[in-house]
């Protein structure tokens, strides 16, 4: 959908308070707050452009200063404790990346059989957790990351890093997070953690990321930008 000009908006608002705002009408301050509302959702809604990954324009409610580093350590806080479980049989990791930007390490063998990119069932009610926490901390930008060993070709390595990530992204979304908060790609074999020559290296390599950045005022943009 095509964005509407944030300068429209603008001219929608002033039209749209000076009927709201007129003396003699006895609810105005209530039809006031629900004028300013109503169009500042719809900046909201239109400043999200799927196409290119950005977000443009300013976030109502973005997080400014000492707010952010709060922010995040209780979201950290929150998913160390709903995925105690799957950290404790190393399933899943959550690392601090930096003031702004929370990690979730998936492997594989938690989350998809080999050579699938069907989501496996004991992986859902993980998934659905994270949603729940994702969807309550909504200040911050969704990316999710496929990634492949080497076995097999690299544009096989690379459609499949994709196909998963775009099933967690699904999942996510149909368990209730906002869809234009989430980011998602693969890179195939491209960025290994661990050497492809052993088992165990290959399993390492074989995961999936979720990269959580919080939204920051002034900086918006800036949260939608794919990780490194």
């Amino acid at each position: 959908m095509k964005s509407i000009p944030v300068s429209l908006f603008a001219a929608l608002i002033c039209m749209t308070l000076a009927s709201a705002c007129a003396t003699d009408d006895p609810n105005r301050r209530t039809k006031t707050g629900a004028a300013i509302g109503a169009l500042a959702g719809g900046v909201i809604g239109n400043q999200s452009d799927s196409k290119n990954g950005k977000y443009v324009g300013a976030v109502v409610g973005a997080l400014t200063g000492a707010a952010v580093g709060n922010y995040m350590d209780k979201q950290q806080r929150q998913l160390e404790d709903r995925l105690a479980d799957e950290r404790r049989s190393q399933q899943i990791t959550v690392t601090r990346i930096d003031a702004e930007t929370l990690r979730l390490d998936v492997r594989s063998e938690a989350s998809f059989d080999v050579n699938s990119s069907s989501i496996q069932s004991g992986f859902r009610d993980s998934l659905n957790t994270m949603s729940e926490v994702i969807s309550e901390y909504d200040q911050t930008a969704v990316h999710v990351i496929g990634h492949t060993d080497s076995t097999g070709s690299q544009s096989y390595n690379q459609q499949l890093s994709e196909k998963r990530a775009t099933e967690v992204t699904r999942y996510l979304t149909r368990s209730g997070v906002d869809r234009t908060r989430m980011r998602f790609s693969g890179r195939g074999e491209t960025t290994p953690v661990d050497v492809n020559t052993t088992s165990s290296g290959r399993s390492r390599n074989r995961r999936v990321e979720i990269y959580l950045k919080t939204i920051v005022k002034d900086r918006e943009n800036e949260a939608f930008r794919a990780p490194i």
